[in-house]
C-alpha cells in the first residue's frame, strides 16, 4: 500500500540512519523576508516539489535534491546545477514561513540555511548530503569535472575569488540589502546603513578592478565563482543601483551582461524561485 508520509522521517533515515525525528527539536521563526530577486513563478526545466512528499519517491530518488528557495544565496547552486548539466529534483524551501527549521530539513542542514543537496550517489555510491553554497559549487565542480580549472594555479585562484565572495561579497551585501529593504523603519540609525552600503560599493570596486579586461573573474573563463558572485551583484543592481551609484562599475555590469546571455545562467535564476 502506497503511503504519503512527510519528508521529516525520510530524510533522517536517508541522512541519519541512527537519528530519528523525534530526537529533533521543532524551533519557531518570525517571518523573514529574503533579499531576492522577483522572477515569475514558473521554474524552466525544472520541477518545483513540495516540502511533502512521498516515502517511496525519496527512498527511490536517482537525482540530486536540491533544497533551496531563489533568494541571492540560493540562486548559486541553481544555476550550477543548469550549467554542469547534472540532473536534480528542486524543492522550494520557504523561509518565510520557517520551513528552514522543519526536523526534515535540519537532517540535511544542522544550521538551518538554504541552500542544501542531498546527492543519492555520493563520492562511495552513497547518500550524501553537502550545505553551505560555497561547498556545494566545490562539490558539483567536481563531480560534474566542469567549471573548476584543473590547472593548479587557476583551481587555487578560483577557489580564493570563491571565498571571496562567501566571505565578503554574500555577507555585506546581504547586510546592506537587509537595512537598505527592511530595517528602515525599525532602525533610524544612520550607522548601519552606510556602514554596508560604503562596504558594498568598496566590494564592488575590487571586482570592478579584477574584471578590467576580463571576460569573467578567472582568466579561465566562466566559473563556479561567477555563479556565486554574479546573483548578489543582479540583485543588488535591481534593488538598488542608483544608491550604490553603479554607474560607477562598468567592468562590473559588462560582466553581470554576460553572465544574463547564458541561458543555463537563466534557468538557474528561477529555480524555487519565490511566489
Amino acid at each position: 500500500m502506497f503511503y504519503l508520509r512527510r519528508l521529516t522521517t525520510v530524510a533522517t533515515r536517508i541522512v541519519h540512519p541512527h537519528l530519528t525525528a523525534t530526537n529533533l527539536v521543532w524551533k519557531s521563526s518570525s517571518l523573514y523576508r529574503p533579499f531576492s530577486v522577483n522572477y515569475p513563478k514558473k521554474v524552466v526545466s525544472t520541477r518545483s516539489i513540495s516540502f511533502s512528499t512521498s516515502c517511496d519517491k525519496v527512498m527511490a530518488a536517482s537525482k540530486i535534491q536540491l533544497y533551496s528557495l531563489a533568494t541571492p544565496n540560493g540562486m548559486k547552486v541553481g544555476i550550477a546545477l543548469e550549467e554542469m548539466g547534472l540532473e536534480y529534483e528542486a524543492h522550494t524551501i520557504d523561509i518565510r514561513n520557517g520551513e528552514q527549521f522543519e526536523p526534515s530539513f535540519v537532517a540535511i542542514n544542522p544550521n538551518s540555511k538554504i541552500p542544501a543537496i542531498v546527492d543519492p550517489d555520493g563520492p562511495d555510491g552513497k547518500p550524501i548530503t553537502v550545505f553551505e553554497s560555497g561547498a556545494i559549487l566545490l562539490y558539483l565542480a567536481k563531480k560534474s569535472n566542469k567549471f573548476l580549472p584543473e590547472e593548479p594555479r587557476l583551481k587555487w585562484e578560483t577557489i580564493e575569488w570563491l571565498f571571496f565572495q562567501m566571505a565578503g561579497v554574500g555577507p555585506m551585501f546581504g547586510q546592506f540589502g537587509h537595512f537598505f529593504l527592511f530595517a528602515k523603519e525599525k532602525c533610524k540609525d544612520p550607522y548601519p546603513l552606510e556602514r554596508y552600503a560604503n562596504e558594498a560599493k568598496r566590494l564592488l570596486g575590487v571586482l570592478e578592478k579584477r574584471l578590467e579586461g576580463r571576460e569573467y573573474i578567472i582568466d579561465a573563463g566562466y566559473t563556479i565563482v561567477d555563479m556565486a558572485t554574479f546573483p548578489w551583484v543582479h540583485s543588488l543592481e535591481e534593488k538598488a543601483s542608483d544608491f550604490l551609484e553603479y554607474s560607477k562599475y562598468p567592468n562590473v555590469i559588462a560582466w553581470k551582461s554576460r553572465c544574463l546571455q547564458r541561458p543555463a545562467t537563466i534557468r538557474g535564476l528561477k529555480v524555487c524561485s519565490i511566489s
